[in-house]
């Protein structure tokens, strides 16, 4: 199975917001962060808003935040709203069920099986696993590090 670009830049831009820690993140940062077009990127973005994954914020100090927080924010969840289908072989797509072995083949479960072992993994993942603790994430997309307390 191959995820779509809409899915991994999703997931990217859900990892950018999560680093940002509560400040919006602004379009063109991200997209620049990426080398991906702005447009591309709010089309990606409408996705996310729709799934309630993310929030836009308009105005000089607009931007994007996560909805909620990112430790609630599945990897799996984003893929299945992202994802357009999961058509592995023409036996997932009922227009195209022409075998004549359709009913009594074993090989359409076994791939809904490992389509779900697939999304099942994704699931034990979050946005905070991908992005949390990791100083490395905010160097490399350019973000401020974290001020440090001093005791």
């Amino acid at each position: 199975m191959r995820l779509t670009q809409q899915t991994n830049y999703a997931i990217r831009l859900l990892i950018y917001c999560a680093a940002s820690e509560g400040r919006p993140a602004k379009v063109g940062d991200v997209a620049a962060a990426f080398g991906i077009s702005e447009l591309h990127l709010f089309k990606i973005l409408k996705v996310l808003v729709d799934g309630g994954f993310v929030e836009t914020l308009r105005g000089r100090k607009g931007g994007v935040l996560l909805a909620r927080a990112a430790s609630e924010i599945t990897v799996g969840q984003v893929v299945r709203v992202t994802e357009e289908n999961f058509i592995l072989t023409d036996c997932f797509d009922e227009a195209k069920q022409d075998c004549p072995l359709i009913s009594a083949c074993d090989y359409n479960q076994l791939l809904h099986q490992a389509l779900n072992a697939f999304l099942a993994v994704l699931d034990t993942k979050t946005i905070a696993d991908l992005s949390e603790n990791r100083p490395d994430i905010r160097f490399l997309l350019d973000l401020p590090m974290a001020a440090v307390a001093v005791n």
